[in-house]
């Protein structure tokens, strides 16, 4: 079992140890939230200030221009395409998660109805992060379609002669599984199926490989492991031989000036721009913008330290380390583990549960055990169960761009002396937010 200073010797020696120092966190913060919210690059608030102050308050309508601001979306996709195994011009950042899976689904839908239109049906993961769902569902009432929902094992053989769109999230954000994302885009395509993939909660920690797979669609989100702050852009990838058609030039619904090919021509039709561009829509929210690209500036700062690939060797040792050092440590209180031991089938989170009954009068406990470790400054967060197959879940996530080995064994320790004193029955601990 690896000791304090053993942990303290692997950061000393990790080669990517120098990239959280481009990192603000708080001292003495342990910080495992970043699957859910990154952490702010040091050079976020000056970038902020300067477009505020002197792009926005002394360049005004002239910074459109002068500072580069129209083609931010386009600059920002380029750096975010080779994380995620796309090329130059195949991605945009822009809106949210959600408005852009609208998209992409919509456009899926419109080229099934067209080329299978006897195909009635989006099949999904029934663990899937809810928004994901929620749009899927929104769009079958609206054009008449069915949403099946089936489990994490079951996917590729719930694809039949019915099934037009799959729609998966890359990592599972309860349990932190990863789906073989070829070997699923390949399964779906072998069924006829497109093939869309949400990849909020791998882009940045865990290679992806959208081309090489030939992928139809995919979103991600830019404020988790992107690091581009609460609320940041997100981002959308069309495969090329979707937004090369000419055959259906409105594929995405959302035909905003922004996405015409020649946005201040001003003509009363719309005509869309070619390729990803056409996936953009209103007016683009620069400030946000810019402070993602100082995320994606740290992530390409890893590249000459061995880029994805180093960083998903880091993510699997901490996580690694922190399953054993649970499993060692904390046996006796009714933790287990959600998350695969596979690395295969790991992204860069672990998911422990706790079964109901474990906390008495609160349940599993699980949520006032998170409480408990935030107030030591322990940040993960809690999700809970429906008292049957999805057990309550204390999530924990590894950023490996700042996260280092000692972190892992301190945080470990202050769960085991959570546990151990029962601290998180204290009342404190079991008072809920908004946010959760």
């Amino acid at each position: 079992m690896l000791n304090l200073p053993d942990c303290q010797r692997l950061d000393a020696t990790d080669p990517l140890r120098p990239l959280r120092d481009l990192f603000s966190i708080p001292d003495g913060l342990i910080y495992l939230d970043g699957n859910s919210l990154g952490v702010m690059p040091e050079s976020a608030p000056a970038r902020a200030a300067q477009v505020v102050s002197q792009e926005w308050g002394r360049g005004l309508i002239r910074s459109w221009n002068a500072a580069g601001w129209v083609d931010l979306p386009q600059r920002l996709g380029d750096k975010i395409a080779p994380l995620i195994g796309a090329g130059s011009g195949e991605v945009v950042a822009t809106d949210s998660t959600s408005i852009n899976l609208f998209k992409v689904l919509s456009a899926a839908l419109s080229i099934a109805a067209k080329d299978q239109p006897t195909r009635r049906t989006i099949v999904s993961e029934r663990s899937n992060f809810p928004t994901d769902l929620y749009i899927a569902e929104g769009l079958c009432a609206q054009r008449g379609y069915a949403l099946k929902l089936v489990e994490h094992d079951s996917i590729c053989a719930a694809l039949d002669a019915d099934t037009a769109v799959l729609m998966l999230t890359h990592v599972n954000y309860r349990t932190g599984a990863m789906h073989d994302l070829t070997a699923v885009t390949q399964a779906a395509h072998a069924a006829g199926v497109l093939m869309v993939w949400d990849l909020a909660h791998s882009a940045g920690a865990v290679p992806v490989h959208l081309g090489a797979a030939d992928a139809d669609f995919a979103v991600g989100c830019g404020y988790k492991y992107l690091n581009g702050g609460p609320g940041a852009p997100a981002f959308v990838w069309v495969n090329p031989r979707h937004t090369q058609r000419t055959d259906l030039p409105f594929l995405q619904p959302l035909s905003g000036w922004w996405g015409h090919a020649a946005p201040f021509a001003f003509t009363p039709d719309y005509q869309p721009a070619p390729g990803i561009d056409r996936y953009l829509c209103g007016t683009q929210p620069i400030v946000s913008l810019a402070l993602l690209e100082c995320g994606l500036d740290a992530l390409k700062a890893a590249e000459p330290l061995g880029g994805m690939v180093a960083l998903r060797a880091k993510s699997l040792a901490l996580t690694d380390l922190f399953i054993t050092l649970v499993e060692e440590n904390c046996r006796g209180f009714g933790l287990g583990l959600a998350t695969p031991r596979e690395h295969a089938r790991r992204g860069s989170q672990v998911c422990l549960t706790r079964e109901h009954g474990e906390g008495g009068d609160s349940g599993s406990g699980a949520f006032a055990i998170v409480q408990a470790l935030i107030a030591r400054g322990v940040i993960g967060d809690y999700r809970a169960g429906d008292g049957g197959a999805h057990k309550d879940i204390l999530r924990f996530g590894f950023a490996p761009l700042y996260i280092g080995f000692e972190d892992v064994w301190n945080a470990v320790e202050h769960l085991r002396q959570v546990l151990v004193s029962e601290e998180w029955k204290l009342p404190a601990f079991h008072q809920q937010h908004a946010v959760t």
